[in-house]
């Protein structure tokens, strides 16, 4: 794909992501529940875009078999085992199944899979080699972990999955055990270790840190300003606000400073 069409591509699927979440506390229902499965496709599609533009088909095929395939198995395990995040079922309202796990579901540890590697190299990229790795790897999995603190009370509240012993849990977030967050990073770990390790940028390449900047902000500033004030989370907003800003903020000055074009 011509780098100025998968620029164009990538961009406008990370403005469709974003717009189509704006419209969420405005949906009810059957369109709410379609939105929610489009705005995840689109922003899967948008870092998996942005994965070509930087390696080529071969890291966009790399990005989705990785962060797809070991979310997949990751929530497969999860519903028959309840291990790691703790024993929950989905309530069938997500679209098609593979494995008793919602397709989007795996798309979903896709899309934010992507833009935590990038935030992770970003942040680590004046490190030496080794310790660099680590502390890419550690970073993309905060981000990424992180996320879950806004998605599972939000998924749990309009019913596509529930947990079968919602506690301990959390101060003000019922409904959702600490196994659950706990799963969260250890997946989290294994998917951006997996996939920083499979994917490298091409030789030379200065792209830009725009796509995963704009899909991580948004969903970082999106996310808690929703949940304090659209959804009436206060919590929530005030957990993910934090932890996930923990990285994200650091991230986006970086990229604001002009400082975009190295990994």
């Amino acid at each position: 794909m011509p780098s100025s069409l998968s620029r164009t591509l990538s961009g406008a699927l990370a403005a469709g992501a974003v717009l189509s979440q704006v419209a969420h506390p405005l949906l009810r229902g059957e369109r709410l529940r379609r939105t929610t499965i489009g705005s995840v496709v689109a922003f899967a599609a948008a870092s998996v875009t942005d994965a070509a533009r930087r390696g080529g088909p071969r890291a966009a095929a790399t990005t989705l078999a990785v962060a797809g395939g070991l979310g997949l198995v990751a929530e497969a395990v999860g519903t028959r085992t309840g291990r790691p995040f703790g024993r929950y079922r989905y309530a069938g309202t997500l679209g098609p199944q593979v494995l008793d796990v919602p397709v989007v579901v795996p798309l979903a540890w896709t899309m934010m899979a992507h833009p935590s590697v990038r935030l992770g190299r970003h942040l680590a990229r004046d490190l030496p080699a080794g310790v660099g790795d680590v502390a890419t790897v550690a970073t993309a999995a905060w981000t990424l972990a992180s996320w879950d603190l806004f998605l599972d009370p939000q998924m749990t509240a309009a019913g596509h999955w529930s947990f079968q012993t919602p506690r301990p849990h959390l101060p003000g977030v019922p409904g959702i055990p600490l196994t659950n967050y706990a799963g969260w990073l250890l997946t989290a770990v294994a998917i951006c270790g997996a996939a920083h390790a499979a994917t490298r940028d091409t030789p030379g390449s200065t792209t830009p840190q725009t796509v995963p900047a704009v899909l991580l902000g948004w969903t970082w500033l999106g996310s808690t300003l929703g949940n304090a004030v659209f959804f009436r989370r206060p919590v929530v907003a005030a957990y993910g606000g934090v932890a996930m800003g923990l990285t994200v903020l650091p991230y986006l000055r970086s990229v604001l400073a002009g400082r975009d074009t190295r990994p």
